[in-house]
């Protein structure tokens, strides 16, 4: 059983872990490293695919006081062989006596690590703060498990649930400080998407600006992603190179995510517009929402989705994890329960 001292380390490892903004496609990861008595050595953080595992970073950082340590970390040590070396041999070599982790890897590549320790002879426990662990990575979880990215949708829209004026104008429904609060979700994911005719409608940028509004730089932003047939003028702004773009001609929200799955793509940001999204409403294949909702009314316009209900049958209710105002605007995030109808496709 973990330790009071040991327990405290892990919600360390956890708070390093969250200061990361974005890993993905790997996983965020914090570790700790404890000597015999109890006092922190060295605390080590993943920053994304190529740079070191937490684990190795932290022992890095700690040198030869590694030998005899307990290890504290947020997800069970890897176990295969990726762009960097496997965590449970390091940690072997390292000396380390015991290794408490959070999470089990759900990720079957690299699954394992936990039964290389203690056939090595080192003690290992698991299962210690895991459900906050796992709140650090609930898309990367979510897309390593189900073979495709978790998707959340955001909209914004009046309190009747309309996301344009009948002209088709829709800049801007909700104040400047619900707008900076979406950058910092879009600098989570590492997929923002539109469809053809929102982008059309609006030349929006779908990048991750700053308090400036000055995009970040190219390596920080997500994968810019438009999807279906028709055709985008090249001088239009998703064409600039201030960050990665990718067509997708197609109007399968299946097949849309297969392909961003094969580009190990693990969170997408479902951003625009109403037809696309009520796509992927109706597949069932919208895993957040995240609506930013101005006091206001129009009485008349494009509503934020254009899904397929026919009757009060077709509701699907949506579990509401967080409520509260961005400056004038109320955002609310949630979780779809339900099946779709089974006629969907």
């Amino acid at each position: 059983m973990a330790t009071p001292i040991e327990t405290d380390a892990m919600r360390r490892a956890i708070d390093a872990a969250r200061a990361v903004i974005c890993a993905l496609p790997n996983p965020r990861v914090g570790c700790v490293l404890l000597d015999p008595d109890g006092k922190e050595i060295a605390t080590g953080f993943h920053r994304g695919a190529g740079t070191p595992h937490a684990e190795a970073d932290a022992l890095t950082r700690a040198g030869e006081r590694a030998a005899g340590a307990t290890a504290v970390v947020t997800l069970e040590p890897c176990n295969h062989t990726g762009r960097t070396p496997p965590c449970a041999q390091t940690l072997i070599a390292a000396g380390v006596t015991r290794v408490v982790f959070a999470q089990t890897d759900p990720d079957p590549t690299a699954a394992g690590g936990a039964e290389t320790l203690r056939a090595a002879g080192i003690d290992t426990e698991a299962g210690v703060l895991a459900e906050e662990a796992a709140e650090l990575n609930v898309a990367w979880t979510h897309a390593v498990t189900t073979g495709r990215p978790f998707v959340t949708w955001k909209y914004a829209a009046t309190l009747d649930g309309l996301s344009a004026a009948p002209d088709g104008s829709s800049k801007w429904i909700t104040g400047p400080e619900a707008r900076r609060d979406v950058q910092k979700f879009r600098a989570e994911v590492d997929a923002i998407m539109a469809g053809t005719g929102s982008v059309l409608a609006d030349d929006p940028r779908l990048t991750v600006r700053d308090e400036g509004d000055d995009p970040l730089p190219y390596e920080r932003q997500p994968l810019r992603v438009i999807v279906g047939e028709s055709t985008i003028p090249r001088y239009y702004r998703v064409f600039d190179q201030t960050a990665p773009m990718l067509i997708i001609q197609s109007r399968d929200p299946h097949a849309v995510l297969q392909k961003l799955a094969e580009r190990e793509i693990r969170h997408v940001w479902l951003e625009g517009g109403p037809r696309l999204a009520g796509a992927f409403w109706n597949a069932g294949l919208i895993d957040r929402v995240i609506g930013y909702i101005a006091p206001a009314l129009l009485g008349a316009g494009r509503p934020a989705l254009e899904a397929a209900a026919t009757t009060l049958a077709d509701l699907r209710p949506i579990d509401v994890t967080d409520l509260t105002t961005i400056g004038k605007d109320i955002r609310l995030i949630g979780t779809p329960l339900g099946a779709p109808r089974e006629d969907f496709d």
